[in-house]
């Protein structure tokens, strides 16, 4: 039986596992080499830091406005059913064509490689042994996913709260490190830098803190989600942002700028300057990227099944796909199929890439998405908003202005590969119209 919104799953999600699910699916294996780009990039500490300020504040921006909607529309697939009441039925089978096609599948092939080829520092694999520890992976999510949400939230949360903890030592650690500089933040701003250039280095740091706004996908199964929905999505952005600045911050009193951007992988040369670990900085680092990409993988999972089942059980997509199992009540078809998919694409070569090549295509629909907030405040002034975005329209202002650059950027410096992405997307208009007149032959001849 559906509840007062329309969901058929129980809300057994808390707050805190909102939280995890929200930390744990942004805090990826970008932290642990997105810095030495920057650095090499930047070049000051002053303006490092201040790229990474931004990417939080943009990110923290989102957050606070996508949790008006969450407030006010606590549905399955979050994203998609903003874009279904904002705008309309196409503009939402877009963004779950893009996540099914390319998106989802792309990453949770990446995320698995990446536990895979770190967890050969302690179990040598070979190449293809990768790909098939990785494939193994993803059916380890998709199993524990089955089984409940419960059981999944539990796993997510204490392997998110291992990932964090680790990330933060590591950043407060680092200040103890080996030949550690005694004024690492001068001078700020040495030579001076260009806007171009900061707004540049912005870009993998917008990566990192990708995934602000999944845990909204799971919202049809949280508890009280009026209240804990906009609390989590504001609190998981705020954490994130913090252990960033700590990271950072630890890695410029351990290493020079020139040093990170020599490093290739900075959190291991910065793990092997500590003293207190002794040799094993190499191994607590690579054992740090396993927990990390084992939790973002499990998020991912959570959330990018939820976008599957919210298509179908809103007659945007295969209607099998809407099915709860009435054993584990969850989404057992949805999470199938994203299980499906991620296989599929961790066994493909050059995946990586293609997650990498990709990744620009949620944008448009995270910049759709606050500016649906304009437009049901205009269109649906009676629609209740236990929680409205503080500081509006600034805001979501700054969220959207930084959106439009994002996309004009990668535009101007990789048109190709960001063509691509948008004639991918396009594609899913045929589909989207080919589906419909399908649909309604099929109600016309049954009538």
């Amino acid at each position: 039986m559906a509840d007062p919104w329309g969901e058929r799953m129980p809300r057994s999600v808390s707050l805190l596992q909102t939280i995890a699910v929200s930390v744990g699916i942004t805090i990826g294996s970008g932290i642990f080499r997105v810095p030495a780009t920057v650095a090499a990039q930047l070049q000051a500490p002053g303006a490092m830091l201040l790229c990474w300020v931004l990417g939080g504040i943009i990110a923290l921006c989102g957050a606070l406005t996508v949790a008006e909607l969450a407030a006010a529309l606590p549905r399955s697939g979050g994203i998609f059913a903003y874009l279904l009441e904002g705008y309309g039925p196409l503009p939402a089978f877009l963004f779950g064509w893009t996540e099914l096609i390319v998106i989802r599948a792309a990453a949770l092939g990446a995320i698995a490689t990446i536990f895979a080829e770190y967890l050969g520092y302690f179990v040598p694999l070979s190449g293809s042994e990768v790909r098939q520890t990785a494939a193994l992976a993803i059916v380890l999510v998709g199993a524990i996913n089955y089984v409940g949400v419960q059981r999944a939230a539990a796993v997510l949360s204490a392997s998110t709260a291992v990932k964090y903890a680790v990330l933060l030592a590591l950043g407060l650690l680092a200040f103890t490190a080996t030949g550690a500089r005694a004024a690492p933040l001068t001078p700020a701003w040495a030579g001076g830098v260009q806007g171009w250039v900061l707004a540049s280095a912005l870009i993998p740091v917008m990566w990192t803190y990708d995934g602000w706004a999944d845990a909204t996908a799971v919202a049809g199964e949280i508890r009280n989600p009026q209240r804990n929905l906009p609390l989590a999505l504001i609190a998981g952005a705020v954490c994130v942002m913090l252990v960033y600045l700590v990271v950072n911050v630890g890695f410029l009193y351990a290493l020079a700028p020139a040093q990170m951007a020599q490093s290739k992988l900075i959190a291991a040369t910065v793990a092997e300057r500590i003293p207190l670990l002794g040799g094993a900085g190499a191994a607590v680092v690579a054992a740090a990227v396993v927990v990390s990409a084992f939790s973002s993988l499990h998020a991912s999972m959570l959330t990018g099944s939820r976008i599957f089942f919210a298509m179908a059980d809103r007659g945007l997509f295969f209607r099998a796909a809407a099915r709860v199992s009435a054993r584990f009540n969850t989404p057992s078809v949805a999470i199938a199929l994203a299980t499906v998919l991620g296989v599929a694409y961790v066994l493909q070569n050059d995946f990586a890439q293609l997650a990498d090549r990709f990744i620009l295509g949620i944008w448009p629909f995270y910049a759709a998405t606050v500016a649906a907030v304009f437009v049901l405040r205009r269109r649906s002034p009676g629609l209740v908003r236990p929680y409205r975005v503080w500081g509006y329209p600034l805001v979501p202002a700054v969220f959207l202005i930084a959106s439009a650059f994002m996309v004009l950027n990668a535009l101007v410096t990789d048109l190709r590969n960001t063509g691509l992405t948008f004639l991918i997307i396009l594609a899913g208009v045929p589909v989207f119209w080919l589906r419909r007149r399908a649909t309604r032959g099929s109600h016309l001849s049954h009538a």
